[in-house]
């Protein structure tokens, strides 16, 4: 099976790479020459363009950065819905808008091909191991001819339903993701403000009910001084926003979701919108006058985990 990678990012560079290194046959495109240049270094190939790609692929996949770069590197001249053709398979890997990958999907069939929206979560440092977790929205025949390439990027890949299901479930957790990491930037900084001992707190938050993913990752790059997760606060207001207009299709009206939006809005005007995302701490540090830093902690995450082949997350009491 020959797989085609669109999109060598922060996290889709190092899914490619996983790909490669279990055995596949790569072909990859992205517009920063050297990142490609890196992989074919180690065995991978590259195309012209999106469409050539997906003539040469049994699998194209595509890890972009918005919806709207997506939809035109797709459906471009020369992009990869040109090149589809019976019985291939595009997996969209971007956190992205579900309607927007329901539409393409129909141009996607009817060149006879199948459409699976497959977003990760877990942070660059496990997309590094190959231990990030997948979701995947499709037909379970698609599920099933998919897997071998999935267990190769992820440890833990659950069948979330029918196309769209995954990317609606990535954005609800990046969107918790930023809930926490805004609640622990004003608790953080509140234990800074009373006189607490930075690594002491890191650890009494750890070891109690105000755990969290985030807390166990993220607190450690606040800590260091680096505040570097590979993650900026442009990217969580694209998350957020893809949140927030999903719920209110849905006629619904949130209370925290818009208040996330304000929050790192004022953070990318103050610091930019490639400032990272664990430095929306530095609003509360400035408004009191302090650091947030502790001792000892890593400038960047890595992963403790070795790399294992990835399995089906199975899912009690499913419909």
């Amino acid at each position: 099976m020959k797989v085609g990678f669109i999109g060598l990012g922060n996290v889709g560079g190092q899914l490619a790479a996983s790909i490669l290194r279990n055995g596949f046959s790569l072909v990859v495109r992205d517009l920063d020459g050297q990142k490609v240049n890196e992989l074919i270094a180690h065995g991978a190939s590259t195309a012209d363009s999106p469409k050539s790609l997906a003539e040469q692929c049994d699998v194209i996949i595509t890890c972009l950065p918005s919806p709207s770069i997506c939809s035109q590197v797709m459906e471009a001249e020369e992009g990869v819905i040109a090149g589809l053709s019976d019985g291939k398979v595009w997996l969209e890997m971007s956190t992205t808008d579900e309607a927007e990958i329901r539409r393409m999907s129909i141009a996607v069939a009817a060149k006879g091909a199948l459409a699976v929206d497959c977003p990760v979560s877990g942070g660059c440092h496990r997309a590094n191991t190959g231990n990030i977790s997948i979701f995947a929205g499709c037909s379970r025949p698609a599920f099933e001819r998919v897997l071998p390439i999935l267990k190769t990027m992820g440890r833990r890949i659950l069948h979330t339903g029918e196309l769209g299901t995954a990317s609606k479930l990535k954005v609800l957790t990046n969107y918790l993701c930023t809930v926490h990491l805004a609640a622990l930037a004003e608790a953080l900084s509140a234990a800074k403000v009373m006189g607490l001992d930075m690594n002491v707190t890191y650890e009494a938050i750890k070891a109690s009910s105000g755990n969290s993913f985030v807390h166990e990752t993220e607190s450690q790059v606040i800590l260091n001084g680096s505040r570097d997760i590979s993650f900026t606060m442009d990217l969580v207001l694209k998350d957020v926003g893809l949140f927030n207009d999903l719920t209110k299709r849905e006629g619904m009206e949130l209370e925290l979701a818009p208040l996330m939006v304000e929050i790192f809005k004022d953070g990318q005007e103050r610091y930019g919108p490639r400032e990272f995302s664990p430095n929306i701490i530095r609003r509360h540090e400035e408004q009191n006058n302090v650091k947030v830093l502790g001792t000892g902690f890593p400038a960047q995450l890595t992963d403790d985990e070795p790399e294992e082949q990835g399995y089906e997350l199975k899912v009690r009491g499913r419909d």
